[in-house]
C-alpha cells in the first residue's frame, strides 16, 4: 500500500533559504580571500582573470549538466549533492601551491556552484507551487544575505589573523551541517512522467528568457564590475566615496527583493519586470546624466531596485514553462543570464577604449528598456503544472 508523501511547505520553505544563503555564504568566503589565496600562490592580476574565467568555465559546465538530472532524479537529491560538494570545493583554493593547482580548484567551485543555482532555484519553483503565490524573490534576497554574511566572517577572520585553511575549513564544516539541516525538508522528486529521451530542442519561449536573462544580468554584472569607477572617474569622487555606489545598488537590490514578492503576487510577474526596468533605466539615466555624487548614488540605488525583482520572475517563469523538462530549461535559461553576467564588464571595458565609461553606461540602460519591452514573456503560461 503507497503512503501519501506529506508535504511541509513551510518547512520546505525554510531549507531552500537556508540553502541559497549557504550558497551566498561559500561564494563570498573565496571572493574575500583572493588577496591571501594569489599571495600564497604567487599569482599575477592577469594570471587570475584567466583563472576566473576557469572558474566561469566550471559553472556552465555545472549548469549545463545539473537541468536534466535535475528533472530524472529530482531537484532535492541534486540540490544535496552539489551543496555537500560545493561546501568541500570552498577548501580547494586554499590548499593549491601554484597557478595550474588553483585552476583545477577553481573548475571544480565552479561546477558545484553551477549545478547548485540550477538545482536549488528548480526546488524553488516547486515550493512555489505549493504556496500559490510568488516568493521566487525572497530567496534570492536570503542570497544576498548570505553573501553579505559572508563578507563580514571572512573578513573578521582576517584581522584576527585566523589560518586561510582553519577558516576555509571551518566555512566548509558550517556548510556540511547546513546541507544536512536543509535537505531534509526540501520536496521529494514528485514527477513521475519518463524523461524525454535524447536532447529536447529549446522552446521559443525558453530562448526568449534566456535573452532577457542575459541582458537583466549583464546589467547586473556591469554594476558590480564597474559602479564605483563610474563614479571615481566620472566625477573623480574619492575610493571610499567610489565604494558607496556599489553599496547603493546592492543594498537597493537586497531590500526590493524582500518586497518584490507582495508586488509581484497583487500585480503579477509582468508588472514587476515592466516597471522594474523602467525603475532601473531611470536610475541609470540618472547615473549618466548626473554630475551631482549624491544624485549619481541615487541613481546606483534606483538601478539596483529596478533590477531586483526580474531576475526571479525569469526563473519562476523558465521553471513552469509545462514542457515537462523544467531542470534542462533552467539550466538554458541561467547558462545565457550567466553568459551575461560574464559578457556586461567585458563589453563595457572593451568599449571604453573607444568611448567614456560614462558614455558605455548607455549598455546597460538599453539592456534595462530592451527587457522592458519584452516584459510579456514572463507572463505564466496555461500548460504551467500546478500542484494541488
Amino acid at each position: 500500500m503507497l503512503v501519501p508523501i506529506q508535504l511541509s511547505p513551510r518547512r520546505a520553505r525554510a531549507s531552500v533559504f537556508g540553502i541559497f544563503g549557504l550558497n551566498g555564504f561559500l561564494f563570498a568566503m573565496w571572493v574575500v580571500h583572493i588577496p591571501s589565496i594569489t599571495q600564497r600562490t604567487g599569482v599575477s592580476n592577469a594570471t587570475l582573470g584567466g583563472l576566473l574565467l576557469v572558474l566561469a568555465a566550471g559553472a556552465l559546465i555545472g549548469m549545463r549538466i545539473a537541468g536534466p538530472l535535475a528533472d530524472r532524479f529530482g531537484s532535492r537529491l541534486l540540490t544535496g549533492v552539489a551543496a555537500l560538494g560545493l561546501s568541500a570545493a570552498v577548501l580547494g583554493p586554499g590548499l593549491v601551491h601554484d597557478a595550474d593547482e588553483l585552476g583545477i580548484a577553481l573548475g571544480l567551485f565552479g561546477f558545484f556552484n553551477g549545478a547548485l543555482d540550477v538545482a536549488m532555484n528548480s526546488q524553488a519553483v516547486e515550493v512555489e507551487r505549493l504556496y500559490r503565490r510568488p516568493i521566487m524573490s525572497a530567496f534570492h534576497a536570503l542570497y544576498s544575505c548570505g553573501g553579505l554574511v559572508g563578507s563580514l566572517i571572512g573578513a573578521a577572520t582576517l584581522r584576527a589573523d585566523w589560518n586561510l585553511h582553519l577558516s576555509l575549513a571551518l566555512a566548509a564544516l558550517l556548510g556540511l551541517v547546513v546541507v544536512g539541516v536543509c535537505c531534509i525538508g526540501l520536496l521529494p522528486h514528485l514527477h513521475t512522467a519518463k524523461p524525454a529521451q535524447g536532447r529536447t530542442r529549446m522552446s521559443r519561449k525558453a530562448l526568449a528568457l534566456g535573452l532577457i536573462a542575459f541582458a537583466m544580468l549583464l546589467s547586473e554584472g556591469v554594476a558590480n564590475d564597474w559602479s564605483t569607477l563610474q563614479i571615481k572617474e566620472h566625477l573623480s569622487a574619492t575610493d571610499a566615496t567610489a565604494a558607496l555606489a556599489f553599496g547603493a545598488f546592492s543594498v537597493m537590490m537586497t531590500i526590493g527583493r524582500f518586497g518584490a514578492d507582495r508586488i509581484a503576487g497583487a500585480l503579477g510577474p509582468v508588472a514587476i519586470v515592466r516597471y522594474g526596468t523602467i525603475v532601473a533605466a531611470v536610475g541609470m539615466a540618472i547615473v549618466v546624466v548626473s554630475g551631482w555624487v549624491p544624485l549619481t548614488l541615487f541613481g546606483w540605488a534606483l538601478f539596483g531596485l529596478g533590477l531586483s525583482g526580474c531576475i526571479p520572475q525569469i526563473f519562476t517563469a523558465a521553471g513552469n514553462l509545462g514542457t515537462g523538462a523544467a531542470g534542462a530549461n533552467m539550466s538554458r535559461v541561467f547558462s545565457m543570464g550567466y553568459l551575461g553576467l560574464l559578457a556586461g564588464p567585458a563589453v563595457i571595458g572593451w568599449l571604453t577604449k573607444l568611448i567614456p565609461l560614462n558614455a558605455a553606461m548607455a549598455v546597460p540602460l538599453a539592456a534595462v528598456l530592451i527587457t522592458c519591452a519584452a516584459a510579456g514573456v514572463v507572463r505564466p503560461s496555461s500548460a504551467a503544472p500546478v500542484h494541488a
